[in-house]
């Protein structure tokens, strides 16, 4: 057991440090290179995260006994990663929103209050025109994060867009009813 721990530490380590790698080179907006290295990370942690193994019996690998602390350390490591990924994803040219909107929602599985993924959801729920999940998403990340002009700023693009819609199938709608 002792030999099992060292391991799951040790993969623990080698994935924390490809992800501050990681962190550098967003801080260098070497954004390729930074998404490379969060993956490295996401990938190490894979083996670690029991939801990942079958839950047959006998079929597939086993899943690895983490103590409490390992099991919370793995579970932020991975919403680390899957935030920045979207962070980095949003910078790039052209945003990737459908991939931001999937790794936003990879962190919020884990930590459902977390600000930063519910704003990226909404973000990029806004710019895949999905004007109801956006407000969902923003409004939930005004409520925690009241004065983040940014924030607000894309709540105010999402009601906008919403209330354009709703009246554009209003529209559409009435002429086949009338």
């Amino acid at each position: 057991m002792a030999e099992q721990t060292g391991a799951v530490d040790q993969c623990l380590l080698q994935a924390s440090s490809f992800k501050s790698q990681g962190n550098k080179c967003y801080t260098e907006h070497r954004m390729r290179q930074a998404v490379s290295l969060y993956h490295k990370a996401l990938l190490q942690l894979r083996s670690l995260d029991a939801s990942l193994y079958s839950p047959l019996p006998g079929v597939g690998p086993t899943a690895v006994k983490l103590n409490s602390q390992q099991a919370e350390e793995l579970k932020t490591l991975q919403a680390d990663c899957y935030n920045n990924l979207a962070a980095c994803l949003l910078q790039s040219q052209p945003p990737r929103y459908q991939r931001v909107y999937e790794c936003s929602l990879q962190v919020l599985s884990l930590q459902p209050e977390n600000v930063k993924a519910l704003y990226r959801a909404g973000v990029s729920s806004y710019h895949l025109k999905d004007y109801t999940n956006a407000h969902h998403y923003l409004s939930q990340a005004a409520s925690r994060a009241p004065k983040d002009g940014n924030i607000k700023r894309y709540v105010q693009l999402t009601d906008t867009a919403l209330s354009t819609f709703r009246e554009e199938e209003k529209q559409r709608y009435q002429g086949m009813f009338g």
